[in-house]
């Protein structure tokens, strides 16, 4: 009833249907561009049409199509009436961009984003415009954070507070019950100094940094992808109303989806949501349980190097666990995320696609992120003291190390985002190219079979080459045989890359070398997702768009919460606010001393004493605890507080630090975040050069439009 061409090729026990649309099809759909509202500027509108915009006319169609049982091309999918769709690669330009770009040979070479444009549409070229400029900027930030992690390399054997801790003669209480014994503060001497690598004066800066620089990464995107829209005609371009040009070529007699809105139904969405947040947060309280029973666990273990770094190695171990959860909650979230969008009935394709993305993202934001806001807010400050401790069960919760927190969320983000960029690209590459790899003898044998053809048969009536049917087969059989793909599979890259983008700028105070790490990353990424795309892929379904859509906004959100976080990582997490307080108030050169270091005695300063004669503190500690290993009963411990000694109760030492944390962050996200509005407003949107060549065009435009007008009155007259 299309009048589409359908050729039919039998293959052992498979039938092949090839399609071909009439082309009066496209010639209705070029003139509905030109009389539309919005995507009258654009280049299809005259010439030839291109081989992306008819796989996207043929796909829609296709899909809109129902037979008379009712049911549409997805249903047939999914009772296994046919077993797969998928459009053809076109072979000249496969291989010219294999030569061009997707190879690892051109790893730093430039993309050519107009062809990627005109063979896989303007949302895939949008796609590598965005990561590449991501990628390029990232430059600058990974650059500052190796100053930042030299600067506390470069004072790593003279810094105070480190030698304080490696000469010391504390004695630290025990860290669980039972078997720990106490300890020498010293045998931190280690973690002490991995501290100070990301705890030092320059994390302050750098957080500032990268909380300006996000604004600054969105606000050129801007310009950026302005500058290429324009040049691709799609500058004005809607997705909505191209879906009803697409819905007419299809069918001219049908009717509009009408937007609708149920508070019914949005509340339902909304409870269900809160639902599946409160689920996810569950599993990160289950990861906080794993961690603290099996800290002691480990304590009592055989192996003397892992009893002794029992903390670290439970830590590493929950982050393992961490990532394992992220990969089983990934496809729960994307299962979930569609079954609200099927009860939100959305009118259109375009509003689905955000409405699913928003869901998407903050499922896996919380998957991601929840762990890592217990360890930087949580961790170490709901743990009680001596003679007071905080229970899960039997068993106690973690404390801080004597060196700070913030050692311990930087274990916690490198685990993660190593793993998750490690495992998931080489999972990326390998399966497709192991696909393509076994499937290659059935294309060869139909090669040897038919040869080259040169019969005049295989020439269509305006002169082309019409493949004869074992060459048609020979090129479905290797499509057929790549790996598949779907509306997710660009969505997929976008989310890994959002996330990452999260990683690189919410928590960067605590690890400075995120940006190093997704820098190195992205130079493989680009070539890895082209390979992929090029090469080891089905086709993917060419999409007109002139914006990344619904990512920008969620961009925009990560840059407004990185500010919080780095604000309350520094204030709170850190031990920058403590250690000024100490300088400037309690500290040697704050008494008037000049002759020693003016951090001088900042370590001893954040202990209390725990003294065994206290009733509550034999409860919690055994008299096999406290032991050393020499042998020597003690009588008395310390640990991370500012308590006093004889009642246990904060000084007014805590309560200035806590007053000094809280005025940071607040002076700290004013400042950033007035300096992101400046950035802002500094940076224009659309370049002046834009602006202009779009007048230009338009006038061009008119004056074509007035001229063909007057051809057409002279022609009837």
């Amino acid at each position: 009833m299309k009048n589409i061409t359908v050729t039919r090729i039998v293959h052992d026990d498979k039938v092949f249907f090839g399609l071909r649309a009439p082309s009066k099809m496209f010639e209705d759909y070029q003139y509905l561009l030109k009389v539309s509202d919005s995507c009258n500027w654009c280049g299809d509108v005259r010439g030839a049409v291109t081989q992306a915009t008819r796989i996207r006319v043929v796909h829609f169609i296709l899909h809109q199509t129902f037979i008379n049982t009712g049911e549409n091309l997805d249903e047939l999918l999914m009772k296994d009436v046919f077993e797969t769709i998928f459009c053809l690669h076109e072979r000249k330009q496969q291989k010219e961009l294999k030569r061009k770009w997707a190879r690892w040979s051109a790893l730093f070479t430039g993309q050519p984003f107009s062809d990627v444009k005109c063979y896989f549409g303007e949302k895939v070229a949008l796609y590598y415009l965005w990561l590449s400029w991501y990628t390029k900027l990232l430059v600058p930030a990974a650059g500052l954070g190796i100053v930042v992690f030299l600067y506390g390399l470069a004072f790593f054997n003279t810094n105070p507070l480190i030698k304080e801790v490696c000469n010391s003669s504390i004695i630290m209480c025990p860290r669980c019950d039972n078997r720990c014994p106490v300890w020498q503060l010293s045998d931190s001497c280690f973690y002490a100094k991995l501290s100070h690598l990301f705890d030092n004066e320059g994390t302050v800066a750098f957080a500032m940094f990268m909380a300006i620089w996000a604004t600054l990464f969105l606000e050129l995107w801007k310009r950026h992808r302005a500058r290429h829209v324009s040049q691709w005609k799609v500058y004005d371009w809607c997705e909505e109303e191209e879906e009803l040009i697409l819905k007419i070529v299809n069918d001219p007699n049908c009717t509009t989806k009408h937007f609708i809105h149920s508070y019914m139904r949005s509340t339902l969405v909304l409870i269900l949501v809160t639902l599946m947040l409160m689920l996810i947060i569950g599993l990160t309280q289950a990861l906080v349980v794993f961690r603290v029973v099996a800290a002691p666990l480990i304590s009592e273990g055989s192996w003397a190097f892992i009893r002794d770094h029992a903390n670290t190695v439970a830590m590493m171990l929950g982050a393992v666990l961490h990532y394992v959860t992220i990969q089983i909650m990934t496809r729960v979230n994307r299962w979930v995320s569609l079954k609200l969008c099927d009860i939100e009935k959305i009118n259109s394709f375009a509003a689905t696609e955000r409405s699913f993305t928003v869901k998407m993202f903050t499922f896996q934001f919380f998957t991601l992120f929840s762990s890592l806001f217990y360890v930087a807010f949580f961790l170490g400050r709901i743990n009680g003291h001596p003679g007071n401790y905080v229970r899960i069960a039997r068993w106690r919760l973690e404390e801080c190390h004597p060196s700070g927190c913030l050692t311990d969320l930087f274990i916690q983000m490198a685990v993660i985002m190593l793993l998750k960029q490690t495992l998931n690209n080489i999972f990326e590459f390998t399966v497709p190219w192991l696909k393509r790899c076994l499937s290659r003898n059935a294309a060869k044998k139909l090669e040897r079979k038919c040869g080259h053809c040169y019969r005049k048969a295989c020439r269509d009536e305006q002169g082309r080459i019409e493949p004869c049917d074992i060459c048609k087969l020979r090129d479905w059989l290797r499509n057929y045989h790549l790996a598949n793909t779907d509306a997710f599979s660009l969505f997929n890259e976008f989310l890994e890359m959002v996330v990452q983008f999260s990683f690189t700028t919410i928590f960067v105070a605590a690890f400075p070398l995120a940006p190093l790490l997704a820098l190195i990353n992205n130079i493989f990424e680009i070539r890895l997702d082209a390979i992929k795309m090029v090469g080891l892929e089905r086709r993917l379904v060419p999409r007109k768009t002139n914006d990344i859509g619904v990512w920008t906004k969620v961009l925009e959100a990560i840059g407004v919460l990185a500010v919080i976080a780095n604000g309350l990582v520094i204030g709170v997490s850190s031990d920058f606010i403590p250690r000024l307080v100490y300088r400037y108030r309690y500290g040697p050169c704050a008494n008037g001393s000049t002759h020693t270091h003016c951090m001088q005695g900042y370590i001893n300063d954040t202990l209390s004493t725990a003294f065994i004669s206290h009733s509550a503190v034999q409860k919690d500690f055994s008299i096999i605890q406290m032991k050393t290993e020499d042998g020597f009963n003690v009588t008395q411990c310390s640990y991370r507080d500012y308590r006093s000694d004889e009642d246990y109760t904060l000084t007014s030492q805590f309560w200035l630090v806590l007053a000094v944390r809280f005025a940071f962050v607040i002076l700290f996200e004013h400042v950033v975040v007035v300096c992101k509005f400046i950035a802002a407003w500094f940076v224009p949107n659309n370049p002046i050069q834009v602006k202009n060549h779009r007048l230009t065009d338009k006038l061009a435009r008119l004056k074509e439009e007035l001229r063909e007008i007057k051809r057409g009155r002279s022609t009837d007259v």
